[in-house]
């Protein structure tokens, strides 16, 4: 079996896969001050929950946007699996042709989620993961990552405008009935997840007319992408492990 991991700057995401079946998908969250005892102990606890044994697992591969949790990530792979983890780094083979001016510049995570999409969609292919920061990638017609661009996440936006105003309350992310809100609560909801929307879908047409591909396939992953597909019919699909199902590809590659 193979444990990946796509470590973000709120969660990590893992799964464990048998061949090409994911078997199990578990989040963590990412914290800095965790050492790797702590992280260790958190899944061995969620492998024995699962009837798995971490020493059954033959590889493990990883992609991270927090350097600074890597070494404690290693140390536990080596002390708790008995393996040294795979880094999606500069120099691993993706299988894809990277069109970026710097691919060291490339998130590790976008790689990943480049790779799945090449191999489960094909191209043109536009691909969105809504995390922390919500990050855009375009796959073109002859299959190598075009490039994209990047605009703060949901959570990140929603943080800033109540930090930067004097007066305006910290609110949940619920999407409202309607666009025009009668409190404040519902105005604040209403301009930031319908204008988010409004967003998304303006960003991804504007990526299809750049590759010329007006029916480009579209998906959607990351926490906060179901608020956006429930919504906007540009997205035509959700799936929810994309990263991982790159890492994994990457680590067959590689192995």
């Amino acid at each position: 079996m193979i444990f990946t991991m796509d470590v973000g700057n709120t969660n990590i995401k893992t799964a464990l896969f048998d061949g090409t079946e994911m078997k199990q998908y578990w989040r963590v969250s990412t914290s800095k001050s965790y050492t790797s005892d702590e992280y260790g102990l958190i899944l061995s606890g969620l492998f024995r929950h699962e009837g798995y044994d971490m020493r059954d697992v033959e590889g493990i591969i990883m992609s991270s946007v927090v350097p600074t949790v890597n070494f404690t990530l290693e140390h536990m792979c080596q002390n708790y699996f008995g393996k040294t983890p795979m880094m999606v780094a500069p120099g691993i083979r993706t299988g894809i042709n990277l069109r970026y001016e710097n691919p060291r510049e490339l998130g590790s995570d976008r790689i990943a989620n480049a790779v799945a999409a090449q191999a489960e969609y094909g191209g043109p292919c536009v691909f969105i993961d809504f995390g922390t920061a919500t990050t855009f990638g375009a796959i073109d017609a002859q299959g190598a990552f075009a490039g994209g661009c990047i605009c703060p996440g949901l959570k990140l936006t929603s943080d800033a405008l109540v930090t930067g105003t004097a007066k305006l309350p910290r609110f949940e992310l619920v999407k409202p009935d309607h666009v025009i809100g009668r409190t404040t609560l519902t105005n604040l909801q209403s301009g930031l997840i319908y204008g988010y929307i409004g967003q998304v879908h303006y960003l991804v047409q504007r990526m299809r007319r750049e590759l010329n591909a007006p029916n480009a396939f579209v998906v959607a992953t990351g926490g906060m992408a179901r608020l956006v597909v429930q919504e906007d019919s540009v997205i035509n699909k959700l799936d929810g492990i994309l990263t991982l199902k790159g890492l994994r590809l990457i680590y067959e590659r590689n192995r």
